[in-house]
């Protein structure tokens, strides 16, 4: 029992350690990181693009006062500005900023000058020359486009001539979701071969208010040389800049639920960077962030031309249309975009099955029940096995005390009688920890699914929880909202939390208590350490819990009183 209850207080010590790391001090370092960009915001300065200082203005202003091309898809709204060929306008119109159908569309990309909350985030393609002669393509370059608007079924065609005998032509297609296709044609009308490099990059100017969490990767991502690379917006920041080779792969910058990436030709060797450019600015946490990649030179000689295909994804990490776009194209562990975690071998097959059975059902809230309910039938054996086991330690409850009074003095004594004991009775004294081993690495691969799933944003279960992505917004220390009272993130213990807590102590009633006094104080405590903890996590996730713990008892309760039906009987 001793190392059951060590084993316990041991894993319960572990996550409230990792809850203060990955959740409370991160939502200090977010909640900073908000007030300087709300100091920005209020005063307009510091206000520069990377080496180009000039005043934050409201990005429609901006976009307004520039020559576009306009996007309308069924997923996307915006334009591609044609001075630079920018892709600096898009919003996702499947997706709000609240929960509330009528809030404004997510904004993702915007252009460079914007103001917060939608300061400058775009992506931009282009060639760089082999000698500063040639004139090639920059963010100043004025395109010319066949068409006012890309659609799916309609691309649209830019081109400049640099009048030294080198025309650009780009071709730009987008499907009916998130993916652009970049074609990029240069033809060479001079005397001389020109020796051009294809470039790709994605910017974003200052740390995104809602950044923060450590529990999920946000910043610079991709998978270059066939391993996952991730780069913090802090890490960038300290580092400056982080470079590496590779064939193929992708990379870009990543929100929470969002993510711009360029995908460039599978088999195209090239030089890949994450960087961090302070340029001039007086805030540091409003430089410039940068994923880029420059391809192997390509010679282009006197009436020939030469092509290369880019692909850009710009939308919601959905996994299915992930996975869809890694098998259309290549695109090596293009489903990493999601952060799964740890436990990747669990997380995603966890989130495949929740989808499914949300479809099945008609209510995500509904399949994380039905989901807890496989759980626990897959896990049924090693559950029985576990519960009977509890349940005889409980009736062995007063002999074991007896022996410790008999040899209180003794320890030793004390503790082979009672592995002989055990070994008679043949059970387990630290049976009872197996549910909880079974459940942690759940709960973390769970945690991360109902976290990180864009099906779960805004997603309502009943009751008062409208969002089962976000805390439980109740708190018992306003009498659930019935008095008018600001409370502090500390204080804000809602009604699921402590129904969890509720639940975890009925089902320790029902386990084998330890004899020590001090140990079951302790024991009893755990319930509420972790309705303290859970508090603030995602509301499904807690739900889950509750319901887990609920099933559980109903478990403990059926199999205990089997087991002393057949003690009567026998």
């Amino acid at each position: 029992m001793n190392n059951n209850l060590f084993l316990a207080v041991l894993l319960s010590l572990g996550i409230l350690f990792g809850f203060q790391y990955f959740y409370v001090k991160p939502h200090q370092e977010a909640a900073h990181s908000a007030y300087l960009a709300q100091q920005v915001a209020k005063t307009g300065k510091p206000a520069a693009v990377v080496d180009t200082p000039q005043e934050l203005h409201d990005r429609i202003d901006l976009i307004k006062g520039a020559p576009r091309v306009t996007i309308a898809t069924p997923e996307l709204e915006g334009s591609i500005a044609l001075k630079g060929g920018r892709f600096d306008d898009l919003a996702l119109v499947k997706y709000r900023e609240t929960e509330d159908p009528n809030s404004p569309a997510i904004i993702l990309l915007s252009p460079a000058g914007a103001a917060q909350p939608h300061a400058a985030f775009y992506a931009e393609f282009s060639w760089l020359g082999d000698a500063s002669a040639t004139a090639v393509p920059t963010a100043d370059t004025l395109w010319t486009s066949d068409s006012a608007q890309l659609k799916p079924d309609h691309p649209v065609r830019l081109t400049w001539d640099n009048k030294q005998g080198l025309v650009f032509e780009r071709t730009i297609a987008v499907d009916d979701a998130a993916m652009f296709t970049i074609t990029d044609r240069v033809t060479n009308k001079g005397g001389d071969a020109v020796k051009l490099y294809p470039f790709g990059t994605v910017a974003r100017q200052g740390i995104p208010p809602v950044v923060g969490r450590s529990v999920v990767h946000e910043g610079g991502l991709g998978v270059l040389g066939g391993t996952l690379q991730e780069f913090k917006y802090k890490k960038l920041m300290d580092d400056g800049k982080e470079a590496m080779a590779s064939v193929g792969g992708w990379l870009g910058i990543t929100d929470k639920y969002w993510l711009v990436a360029m995908i460039p030709a599978q088999d195209e060797k090239l030089t890949a960077q994450f960087a961090y450019n302070r340029a001039d600015q007086k805030d540091p946490t409003m430089g410039f962030f940068q994923s880029d990649y420059r391809g192997d030179a390509v010679s282009v000689a006197a009436g020939d031309s030469y092509q290369n295909v880019t692909h850009l994804f710009a939308g919601a990490k959905r996994i299915k249309l992930l996975d869809h776009y890694a098998d259309q194209f290549s695109i090596p562990h293009f489903d990493r975009a999601i952060d799964f975690g740890w436990f990747y071998f669990m997380t995603k097959p966890f989130l495949y099955l929740l989808a499914m059975l949300a479809n099945a059902v008609g209510s995500i809230g509904l399949a994380v029940l039905l989901f807890t309910v496989l759980l626990k039938v897959l896990t049924l054996p090693l559950t029985l096995k576990s519960t009977h086991s509890m349940s005889r330690m409980k009736a062995l409850q007063p002999e074991i005390k007896a022996m410790q009074e008999r040899y209180a003095d003794d320890k030793m004594r004390q503790s082979q009688e009672m592995m002989e004991l055990y070994k008679r009775e043949k059970v387990s004294p630290v049976s009872g920890c197996v549910p909880m081993l079974i459940q942690i690495p759940i709960f973390f691969a769970l945690y991360k699914v109902l976290y990180v799933n864009i099906e779960m944003r805004h997603a309502p279960f009943y009751g008062w929880i409208t969002d089962m992505s976000a805390p439980d917004p109740t708190t018992v220390f306003n009498a659930f909202g019935m008095l008018p009272v600001h409370l502090p993130v500390a204080l804000q213990i809602g009604a699921w939390p402590i129904l969890m807590g509720i639940s975890m102590f009925m089902q320790q009633r029902l386990s084998p208590q330890p004899p020590d006094k001090s140990q079951a104080r302790m024991f009893m405590f755990m319930p509420i350490l972790f309705t303290y903890m859970l508090a603030r996590m995602p509301a499904g996730l807690v739900i889950y819990w509750t319901w887990s713990n609920l099933l559980g008892i109903a478990q403990q309760w059926f199999i205990m009183g089997r087991d002393a039906k057949k003690k009567t009987t026998a």
